[in-house]
């Protein structure tokens, strides 16, 4: 149970999901609680072009600058466009995402290499992560978890209430621009590991499966991150099971992906066993509760 996490690309590989437990438990209520799935699953293929570019250009460490700056790029574009009221949300989002993922998609393609770095953007190599990329990813969850605690409450506030956040002088585009930044980065950070395609699941399963069990977004961020921890010790550890006694090729990222999916439908007879206990709970409580009690 401990001992393959001796090997320092297993301690690696934890350490950097231990890392992006911490950020995405948190980060992936706000996207459950504003019904974000398609913009969070947008992010996370709007980047590919820049981790394209920043591959091309600077190799392996060149893939976080890269997708650093096409994540903040489509995260304004995405706020502008749904601001503007030119196109509704849906189809904004999927403008972008369609152009943004289209020019990766064009870019790696003149590569010979074309379906080995394919794979590799799109799903990661978790087991190959260096010292300095833990040391980038751990820079941008202070960061991450910075910005979250300065806007957690108007970020509340404005999920359930815009009408009132914006009568309470807060600038709602503004704290959109917040919140889709705040994804982005996320995105970043767990880009390298788990590829453009699975980060999606640490963004929307974590805290879909802690709604089942409680009603708090606090708790909730706690349970969905924990829940992440869990399932980079198993899906880590079926990994190397896998490989290494059954000659089993079972990738990382994909397996703790799926120990994530398994432990939201364990969870899900339960939220199901609640609804009915207690109809009212069918709603959100964050539908009938006031932002400071949502915090509280």
């Amino acid at each position: 149970m401990i001992e393959p996490f001796g090997t320092p690309f297993m301690a690696r590989a934890l350490t950097e999901l231990a890392l992006l437990a911490v950020i995405c438990g948190p980060v992936s209520v706000f996207v459950f609680a504003r019904r974000l799935s398609f913009v969070s699953d947008a992010l996370t293929h709007t980047v590919f072009p820049g981790v394209v570019v920043g591959f091309l250009s600077g190799g392996v460490e060149g893939i976080f600058a890269g997708a650093l700056v096409a994540g903040v790029v489509t995260a304004v574009a995405l706020t502008l466009l749904t601001r503007g009221g030119v196109l509704s949300d849906d189809a904004s989002t999927a403008v972008v995402l369609t152009a943004m993922f289209s020019i990766g998609v064009a870019l790696v393609s003149r590569r010979s290499s074309y379906t080995a770095d394919l794979t590799t953007f799109l799903f990661g190599r978790i087991l190959t992560v260096t010292p300095r990329q833990l040391a980038e990813t751990a820079v941008l969850a202070v960061v991450i978890l910075v910005l979250l605690a300065i806007g957690a409450r108007a970020l509340i506030f404005r999920s359930f209430d815009p009408l009132g956040a914006e009568a309470a002088g807060y600038r709602i585009g503004w704290l959109d621009l917040w919140l889709n930044l705040l994804v982005a980065l996320v995105v970043v950070a767990a880009v390298r590991a788990v590829g453009t395609i699975l980060v999606v699941a640490l963004l929307i399963v974590p805290a879909a499966a802690a709604r089942m069990v409680t009603s708090r977004l606090l708790v909730m961020a706690a349970v969905g991150t924990g829940l992440i921890l869990l399932a980079g010790y198993a899906g880590l550890l079926a990994s190397w099971t896998a490989s290494v006694r059954y000659g089993v090729s079972l990738t990382s990222a994909s397996a703790v992906v799926l120990v994530l999916v398994l432990a939201y439908l364990l969870l899900l007879p339960m939220g199901v066993a609640r609804r009915r206990r207690d109809p009212g709970r069918s709603r959100p409580r964050t539908e009938r509760s006031s932002p400071h009690e949502l915090v509280g």
